[in-house]
């Protein structure tokens, strides 16, 4: 059981790394863990600080040891050195490095739902809980905004090096929209602008801001951090309405008063320290407390890097390069750049393009005018002394990995091996011509890491900063912001020029296709008129050997007759007289013995078949042609006189 003296001491530790102002929320906290200061600390923040135990007493991974247990272990381990900074051996029970842990947040028509889950799930295992909280079958769920193009379920986050805060959305094409009342409204909420008015305590400054309905709080808090430079974590607000439980919240839904609502923000004040505690931190040494690692600027200023500030050598810490040297393929040295990196410095990071300088210069320059942007070159060096300074405190700034992420394709090289600087000096003599090769060049080492911000042209890509590793947050940021005021005006020049070259396609695209479309109608007249004299022709001549073979027949028939009797002939002859349906007569003797049939030969003869016309008697009136045709003339008078 600890003494009151030494609970005095854990009290203060915990206060000083927890930043728990409330004593009797701190002393619970330790009394729920026994007053074992590393559990209570693992307990509250255990993502944030990393707490370890060392053989030395407590150490955090982001500063020196500090506090009463940590400086007598000093002493005792170190009396001939006045210097609190010593070596740390760290043992070798080490708490196990917590998973890395992945914001997502998803928007699902007017919906948002934030996920949180190790790198080590997998894109299915979203989809499940997207399932529970949306009550949409995974398999109706088309999940997009992914920066690495198309996945599918089995695909493990951790492939896609994805940075620490992510947006996505659901589609579901095979559901049917819902009913448009309620979310109307919610839409119609989103849409709202919100003014804020922020007054900064400490310089009593006000800071009039305007956020949109589907603006978070979250997002609120980082802009005023970029204005006041107060972290999230150490900003004390008054005025949030009591519903206002998550930062994750969006701004219509939270309570607050529209279309103007004021707050209140301050710093959190520092845990008070005990005298003891007061006594030992006056001696020579600048200690660094975690709640001051946001405004911890450069560690140059004491003439060692960060690394040595620990007593620990930079070289001893790092286990492994940052890119191989002579790697065949740079999508793969930007693999193992990108782990490194993120081993070294945390996951929040920039999203490295992995893949050659040619493929990152296709998407940040070559697709259309509205959705190219800026390329950015990290180029790494570990021997200088300003690199993990510049990589920590800057490029790894949650402002300057959000800007990015927005605006920038960045895409990085490590300089720190001769093969891969003068591999990357090809490179760069190729793309950019010798001036530039030349300015990189002659870059000293402790001038490293630089940063190169690039634009492309029409006819070649121009090197707008090149942004070396002794500048600040703060300038990093504005740099940034003037390279982007720059791509934007030729950007929009560039819609212009895309618009209306897009704008006369479409005119020649129009007048083709009015133009295609009469060359198909006179076409198509064309070959109906010739179809239409096809016919005429075939029909022509169907009818000329219709009237050939009419003729054929008719004179055939004419030479097949008997011959017409004579007058004085003593056989009994018929005389018959015809008329034509034109009016013409034609006479003909036929022997009484002749069939009837000789008559309609010689009808036919004539022209006029008996299949086409009918032979009418007159007296009596009657159809001749219905009458057999084999019986004699003789007959059919018979016939007609018994009749």
């Amino acid at each position: 059981m600890a003494s009151n003296m030494d609970r005095e001491m854990i009290l203060a530790d915990f206060q000083a790394c927890t930043g728990i102002e409330n004593i009797d929320e701190a002393i619970t906290l330790l009394e729920q863990n026994n007053w074992d200061l590393v559990a209570a600390i693992n307990g509250v923040i255990p993502q944030e600080n990393g707490i370890l135990q060392s053989e030395y007493g407590v150490e955090t991974l982001h500063g020196p040891a500090y506090g009463p247990s940590s400086h007598s272990a000093a002493a005792s381990s170190a009396p001939s050195s006045s210097s609190a900074f010593r070596h740390v051996v760290p043992s070798r029970q080490i708490v196990e490095r917590q998973p890395r842990m992945l914001d997502f947040r998803v928007e699902y028509r007017d919906r948002n739902v934030d996920v949180v889950l190790e790198d080590s799930s997998t894109v299915g295992d979203i989809k499940h809980i997207l399932e529970n909280e949306l009550q949409i079958p995974a398999s109706k769920m088309l999940l997009k905004g992914w920066k690495t193009g198309d996945v599918d379920d089995s695909t493990v986050l951790k492939s896609l090096h994805l940075p620490k805060n992510n947006s996505l959305y659901v589609l579901t094409p095979d559901l049917p929209p819902p009913s448009s009342s309620h979310s109307g409204a919610l839409q119609e909420s989103l849409n709202q602008n919100f003014m804020l008015i922020v007054t900064h305590r400490e310089v009593q400054r006000e800071y009039n801001l305007n956020f949109s309905g589907s603006s978070t709080i979250q997002e609120v808090k980082r802009n005023v951090y970029d204005l006041t430079s107060i972290p999230v974590r150490h900003q004390l607000w008054e005025g949030w309405p009591s519903s206002a439980t998550d930062d994750s919240m969006t701004l219509a839904v939270s309570g607050l008063t529209f279309p103007c609502h004021r707050l209140t923000v301050g710093r959190r004040s520092s845990p008070v320290q005990t005298r003891e505690q007061s006594e030992e931190q006056c001696t020579d040494v600048h200690m660094v407390s975690d709640s001051d690692g946001d405004d911890f600027e450069d560690a140059t200023e004491f003439g060692v890097d960060d690394g040595e500030m620990f007593g620990v050598a930079s070289s001893a810490l790092r286990k492994s390069p940052m890119m191989p040297e002579n790697a065949e393929n740079e999508g793969d040295a930007l693999l193992q750049f990108t782990a490194e990196f993120s081993s070294r410095y945390g996951d929040c990071h920039p999203v490295y393009f992995i893949g050659s300088l040619e493929a990152a210069f296709q998407e940040a320059f070559y697709g259309k005018a509205r959705d190219r942007k800026l390329l950015a070159i990290y180029l790494h060096h570990d021997e200088s002394v300003l690199t993990n300074v510049f990589c920590s405190q800057m490029l790894c700034a949650e402002s300057i990995v959000s800007y990015l992420s927005q605006n920038f394709i960045t895409w990085a090289w490590d300089m720190t091996k001769e093969a891969n600087r003068a591999r990357f000096l090809t490179m760069c003599t190729r793309h950019f011509g010798s001036v530039v090769a030349q300015t990189i060049r002659t870059q000293k080492t402790d001038q490293f890491p630089l940063f190169l911000i690039i634009m492309g042209k029409r006819s070649s890509n121009e090197v707008l900063n090149v942004i070396q590793g002794n500048t600040t947050v703060d300038e990093l940021m504005m740099r940034l912001m003037a390279a982007m005021e720059i791509f934007s005006a030729q950007q929009q020049e560039d819609i212009k020029d895309e618009d209306e070259r897009e704008a006369r396609e479409n005119v020649k695209r129009e007048q083709d296709e009015a133009y295609r479309i009469s060359l198909e109608a006179d076409r198509a007249k064309r070959e109906a008129q010739e179809r239409e004299m096809a016919e005429q022709f075939r029909l022509e001549q169907i009818r000329k050997e219709q009237e050939e073979e009419r003729e054929a027949i008719r004179l055939s028939l004419e030479q097949s007759l008997p011959p017409e009797p004579k007058e004085e002939s003593t056989e009994s002859v018929s005389k018959l007289r015809i008329r034509t349906p034109s009016g013409e007569f034609f006479e003909r003797r036929f022997l009484a013995s002749s069939k009837l049939q000789v008559v309609f030969d010689f009808v036919a003869s004539k022209g006029y078949p008996w299949e086409e016309y009918k032979l009418l008697g007159t007296f009596p009136r009657r159809d001749v042609t219905q009458l057999d045709p084999n019986k004699s003339l003789l007959e059919l008078a018979v016939e007609e006189r018994s009749c």
